[in-house]
Order: structure tokens, then sequence, then C-alpha cells
């Protein structure tokens, strides 16, 4: 499979459709138009080259055609994650991690998350060996 490469405003259209699902492109212009000052045509006019892309998949059985995600979001975050290690980390997970903890602040929540996954990969590597 090739590796996906949405641009901004792709992301932010997907992450639209990630979280309300299958949804008209009014539906996602309304919901775009509260942080970020762009035109419907434009939201139209992106969702249909997302569409040619296969970013997104498109229902035309109505009268208005409705839109879904045509790619996961955890796929596309974790292209995405592993171009950023390459790129600016060097290759280093460590260092990307080691950035994100030292300029986000953590809930204890997160933290605990964090701590069980570190547990839970450190396991399996030792069952492998």
């Amino acid at each position: 499979m090739k590796p996906l490469r949405p641009t901004e405003s792709e992301l932010e259209i997907l992450s639209v459709l990630w979280e309300k699902g299958p949804s008209t492109v009014r539906e996602v212009h309304d919901i775009l138009s509260q942080t970020k000052d762009a035109g419907y045509t434009t939201t139209l006019k992106l969702m249909q080259i997302m569409h040619e892309k296969e970013l997104l998949q498109r229902d035309t059985s109505s009268k208005t055609h409705v839109y879904t995600a045509a790619i996961s979001q955890q796929k596309t975050q974790q292209q995405l994650v592993n171009k950023m290690i390459d790129t600016v980390f060097g290759g280093s997970a460590s260092q990307l991690v080691m950035q994100a903890l030292g300029h986000h602040q953590s809930s204890a929540e997160e933290l605990d998350q964090i701590r069980q996954y570190l547990s839970a990969i450190e396991k399996q590597q030792k069952e492998t060996r």
C-alpha cells in the first residue's frame, strides 16, 4: 500500500469524518467553519479532490452526497508518525516521545496509560526472546 500523504486541510476534514461518521459537505463545512474561515465551495472542492485521491468514499444514492473516510484514523496516524520519526527525529522514536512529554502537559491518566503501554511492550519483548 502506498503511503498516505493527506494535506493539513485534508486531515481536518478526515478528523471531522472520523469523529462524526458519514456526513454531507454541509455538515463537514459547518463544523470546520467554527474554527476556520473557509467557503463552502472550498470545502466541497477539497472533498471532491479527496474522493479522487481515494481518501474519501462518496455515497451518491440520494440527492445529497454523503462522504465517509476511506482510510482509518489509526493507519493514518501510524504512517504520519513513522514519517515524522524518520524525517524529524532521525529514526528515533524515543526522541519523539521525550519531546512530546517534555513539552506537553500530560494528565495523570495519560501518564498511567503510557506506563501500562510501556509495561506491555517490555513483557512482549521478554516473551519473544
